[in-house]
């Protein structure tokens, strides 16, 4: 094993790395691989040249035929407000750095808004699979309204040469159901066009923070938005790696089964994040994990810590921006770098 990893996970060394799964059998599981697309991907119904755009994905980078994704994306502009992405890096105000920051960190695609990838799509779309997002939450409204609502089309990103649409759902939420219907149209056409589909799957509801804690990333709850994620056409999920479980017995909604509980999870994050793949139909559909915000002089180890779980509960990737992106050039590709040498690590195995 990589000493360099186990210092990175300090005192959850030992509990991380050789952890074993005894509730879903990694076995039963459809997991990485270089074959990934000829031996579970092609069993869907998506065409050929969906099938052709997903393989050059997999194909980029460092990561390439390991069939692993590393993605860097840089949607926060919209998101969060250019300002308070970007103040810190004045740089990444221009989309040329964003693009050339997941070139040289050897990324598989690079995500973003239309308007980014758009500006410099004639330079860098045969450089590096473009993956563009179609919706936002924009944060100038007063009071603030928390919606997700659609900025560009399929069209556009195909026209600019983007092999892959991405979109946000917040489930849970009022607005949940209008979002399910657009998205899903649009990764319908989009599998027309031949695009692959990325779902950022989150869940948003105010009382989804029950007696004090905050369940919004609780494995049943965002095992279940994964769920409804891959049965709306993604082809990969995005999801917040768990950190609780419970949501739905101690909120006291929805329906669920004790045996999620006590049989299909523990409270180890590798077998939470088991139960998250698990509902993207025992992984024929990838699972990727959110990187997460920007903290600081730990901002290194939370995403070694987040890619080992997530690799070794059988899951597709990360999705990594904000730690890189307000960073200095050279430690965001540090950071990306050894976020891929955990899928890179053949000691990093299964559980």
């Amino acid at each position: 094993m990589s000493k360099r990893i186990e210092d990175y996970l300090g005192n959850e060394a030992e509990t991380l790395l050789n952890h074993t799964c005894k509730t879903i059998d990694k076995n039963d599981l459809y997991l990485p691989g270089g074959d990934y697309i000829d031996r579970v991907f092609s069993e869907t119904d998506r065409s050929p040249a969906v099938q052709r755009s997903f393989q050059q994905m997999l194909d980029h980078g460092r990561l390439g035929g390991t069939g692993y994704l590393s993605i860097l994306p840089v949607d926060q502009g919209v998101e969060h407000s250019a300002s308070a992405s970007f103040a810190a890096n004045p740089r990444y105000f221009d989309p040329k750095n964003i693009v050339e920051l997941a070139i040289e960190g050897g990324c598989n695609a690079v995500a973003s808004t239309a308007g980014v990838l758009a500006s410099v799509s004639r330079k860098y779309a045969h450089k590096i699979p473009f993956l563009v997002k179609l919706n936002h939450n924009e944060l100038l409204s007063l009071p603030a309204i928390h919606d997700q609502n659609m900025f560009a089309s399929v069209e556009q990103a195909f026209d600019m040469g983007a092999i892959a649409v991405g979109a946000t759902i917040y489930f849970g939420a009022q607005e949940s159901r209008r979002q399910i219907m657009e998205v899903s149209e649009a990764f319908a056409r989009a599998h027309e066009l031949g695009m692959v589909t990325v779902l950022w799957a989150y869940t948003r509801n105010s009382a989804f923070k029950h007696d004090g804690v905050d369940y919004h990333t609780s494995a049943d709850l965002t095992g279940q938005a994964n769920h409804l994620a891959v049965t709306i056409g993604a082809d990969i999920v995005k999801q917040k790696q768990a950190t609780n479980n419970g949501g739905f017995r101690d909120i006291g909604f929805g329906q669920t089964d004790d045996r999620v509980y006590s049989e299909l999870t523990t409270d180890n994050p590798i077998d939470l994040t088991r139960y998250q793949l698990v509902n993207c139909y025992m992984g024929r559909f990838g699972l990727i994990n959110s990187g997460g915000a920007a903290t600081g002089k730990d901002d290194l180890a939370e995403a070694v810590r987040t890619a080992v779980i997530n690799k070794r509960a059988g899951g597709m990737g990360l999705i990594l921006g904000r730690k890189c992106f307000k960073k200095p050039l050279d430690e965001g590709i540090e950071l990306l770098n050894a976020v891929q040498d955990v899928y890179l690590n053949d000691q990093v195995t299964i559980a």
